[in-house]
């Protein structure tokens, strides 16, 4: 069963940058499509950026474009989100998903941005 763990939260300053990382096991990450979700607080889980299995297609949320970037290195098993120009509201916590047949989750880690 795959498995996903986040890492590269943390408290940036407004208009700073970050890198978040996704680490994938238990299986070939190149057969999933991926994606970044996130939730802040008092607010529904939305989609932030996905990618097909070979990132022949991404997407990205309205609020995010050209500032977030998704990747992802399936010989490293691994999906970044770089993260650009970050705003008040980025402030939430990230989740990187996989998706084939079942979707899989990641535990979440914390995007704090301050002014």
């Amino acid at each position: 069963q795959l498995q996903l763990v986040e890492s590269g939260g943390g408290l940036v300053q407004s208009g700073g940058s970050l890198r978040l990382s996704c680490a994938a096991s238990g299986s070939n990450l190149d057969r999933y499509a991926v994606a970044w979700f996130r939730q802040a607080p008092g607010k529904e889980r939305e989609g932030v950026s996905c990618a097909t299995t070979r990132s022949d297609v991404t997407n990205y949320a309205d609020s995010v474009k050209g500032r977030f970037t998704i990747s992802r290195d399936n010989a490293k098993n691994m999906v970044y989100l770089q993260m650009n120009s970050l705003l008040l509201e980025d402030t939430a916590v990230y989740y990187c998903t996989a998706a084939s047949r079942s979707r899989y989750w990641g535990q979440g880690t914390q995007v704090t941005v301050s002014s």
